[in-house]
């Protein structure tokens, strides 16, 4: 198994590079710098590894730089201008593709615009594979599975410790900053849109604190309405969380921050998200899902998530983590890595 990681020197690339060299993956290392390639590529002790320089420009020398991958894993922000260019690449060369994109209407683009390329290359593209979106699209499965039907989800994140931004979500995050500021989609009456108010704007935590809450764009709402039957689905972020994330930055700023969390800093990090069901009946049901490190869970998730479709038992197309996974089974490969789920009925909410 050949795995191709592009963005293998960045911050959350790395992270990967070192998940895949764990176990044994064999990695080639794509981007549009020789001498940062190499120096990754030492970092994460794996200096031989085969290396490609291929910038987004040169489709031909992307798809070339692609070749004879089994798996494309992408993990070069912003995804909303050059994702959609790996996209394509991937495809074009005959690989899966995954990516740890966290930017919702370019995850909704890549559903729009390559389910049939990839239907008939016969490859199966699997974005938002991060933290967030991954394990919240598995549970909200599990869920529907329980409860039949639904009238709406909440999907509500929650993340405590001192770990900061990499350099690249910062960069990503400027780059939908438009989309952060509106709240960006909600899914309502079968049809994903913008400007739809938050139902709540207040959720208790399982300890039964009551927190403010704000709008967020999360590609969960993008993802669980392709395979769970609901009216609507929102997302939200501690308010307070959400002011922070809305604060200008230049990317001058961000150009001199560190690259990412330290170690350490990750390690304490804790991170809760909550899915709130309700059926048509009004029965409330909630999906607890906890965990540490947000960028370590990434890089866990994405690389199971190309194991998984190097076996070669996904069906073709842009699939969710769900429609792609058996939800249960990638859920339990991840209890392994700190992070934990529940499933609850008629919980307090508010």
């Amino acid at each position: 198994m050949l795995v191709t990681v592009y963005g293998a020197n960045g911050y959350q690339g790395k992270l990967t590079l070192a998940e895949l060299s764990r176990h044994d993956v064999e990695v080639r290392l794509v981007g549009r710098d020789r001498t940062r390639l190499e120096s990754a590529a030492a970092e994460v002790g794996i200096p031989d590894a085969d290396r490609r320089v291929a910038g987004l420009d040169d489709r031909a020398a992307l798809v070339a730089a692609l070749a004879g991958s089994d798996v494309v894993i992408n993990c070069a922000g912003p995804f909303t201008t050059s994702g959609a260019v790996m996209v394509d690449a991937a495809i074009a060369a005959g690989a899966h593709y995954v990516d740890t994109a966290g930017e919702q209407l370019y995850v909704k683009g890549v559903f729009d615009s390559f389910g049939g390329d990839a239907e008939r290359a016969g490859v199966t593209v699997v974005p938002a594979v991060n933290d967030g979106c991954l394990p919240g699209d598995l549970l909200a499965h599990l869920i529907a599975e329980r409860t039949g039907p639904l009238a709406e989800i909440t999907v509500s994140h929650f993340i405590t410790g001192a770990a900061g931004l990499s350099r690249g979500s910062l960069r990503s995050a400027l780059a939908t900053m438009d989309t952060m500021r509106s709240g960006g989609l909600t899914y309502d009456d079968g049809a994903w849109r913008s400007g739809v108010p938050a139902r709540r704007d207040r959720i208790t935590l399982p300890d039964g604190e009551s927190v403010a809450m704000a709008p967020l764009p999360t590609c969960e709402v993008v993802t669980i309405p392709r395979h769970v039957q609901v009216d609507h689905v929102e997302s939200l972020l501690e308010a307070t969380l959400k002011a922070g994330l809305e604060t200008p930055i230049t990317p001058e700023l961000i150009a001199g921050l560190p690259a990412g969390p330290t170690e350490h800093d990750r390690a304490e990090q804790q991170f809760t998200y909550l899915l709130d069901a309700v059926d048509h009946q009004g029965q409330q049901t909630r999906g607890v899902i906890r965990g540490r490190d947000t960028y370590g869970t990434t890089a866990v998730a994405a690389v199971e998530a190309a194991r998984r479709l190097a076996a070669g038992k996904a069906a073709a197309g842009v699939r969710t983590p769900a429609q792609a996974f058996d939800p249960a089974g990638f859920l339990q490969t991840l209890s392994g890595h700190d992070l934990s789920w529940t499933i609850e009925a008629t919980p307090t909410v508010k």
